[in-house]
């Protein structure tokens, strides 16, 4: 542990939903402070003060002195759990797990890949972290900040678990030995999309090949499909407007037969 943070921290007499939306419309944030040797204890912490820590903590596991009116000596803790509103983001409650200075205790840490991977660097493979938090047994003077995890000789199908990671002096891992930490994998296929032929028009024959398959019908340069050839029609298309087998007009005269 190198460096440990400060939070003032009051006391708050009064609980349920009503006192904590006191709380809360005071620009304060509930919390309760509880640990093995002690009885819980619930506190209010000023919410642009625990902006600020928010911001220096920047995701490390670090310890915190609550340092509070009327008593000499601060708490040792750390923030166990930080609730949030869904839709407002603002701050609701906050757990503060209290610790023994000459005492072991658990924590999450979290894991921060260290170097580029060789299977990145010359594979085209992508970096694929398994656990962004582990879980480690130690005494505070000995908490790390965070878990540095060597990437640079993992290759494209490769995997680091927790039985390979580096000892830490005085820290202990209670994962199992087989927790995967971080992978280099194979990048995703893109998807490639088949051209589909038109389909033929209802009602229409489709034309057929030698070989009994289906034939693309013929498209012009402009993307419509091409008039048949000269020859190609066996029968004159009748008029517009005309039925098949329909009697000739009124007043039509029969085509004089053929001279013989």
């Amino acid at each position: 542990m190198k460096t440990k943070l400060t939070l003032n921290v009051t006391t708050r007499a009064q609980t349920g939903r009503s006192a904590s939306r006191r709380v809360r419309k005071a620009n304060a944030i509930p919390a309760i402070l509880y640990g093995k040797h002690t009885n819980p204890e619930k506190l209010a912490v000023d919410t642009p003060e625990f902006v600020r820590l928010l911001k220096a903590v920047s995701g490390r596991a670090m310890l915190i002195e609550l340092k509070q009116a009327g008593k000499d000596q601060m708490a040792l803790s750390f923030l166990q759990e930080i609730q949030r509103d869904p839709i407002t983001d603002k701050y609701l409650h906050i757990d503060l797990h209290e610790v023994k200075a000459d005492e072991k205790f658990e924590i999450r840490v979290p894991v921060l890949p260290a170097g580029e991977s060789f299977g990145v660097k010359n594979q085209s493979g992508v970096l694929e972290m398994n656990a962004h938090l582990l879980r480690i047994r130690c005494l505070p003077k000995d908490l790390p900040e965070s878990i540095s995890v060597d990437v640079t000789e993992l290759k494209v199908g490769e995997t680091i678990k927790v039985s390979e990671l580096k000892p830490i002096p005085g820290v202990e891992f209670l994962d199992t030995k087989g927790q995967p930490i971080v992978s280099c994998v194979e990048p995703v296929a893109e998807i490639v999309q088949e051209v589909v032929a038109a389909a033929p028009v209802e009602g229409a024959a489709a034309a057929v090949g030698a070989d009994g398959k289906p034939v693309a019908p013929a498209v012009g340069a402009d993307g419509k499909p091409a008039a048949p050839a000269a020859g190609d029609a066996k029968a004159a298309a009748p008029a517009a407007g005309a039925k098949p087998g329909a009697a000739p007009a009124a007043g039509a005269k029969p085509a004089a037969p053929a001279k013989k």
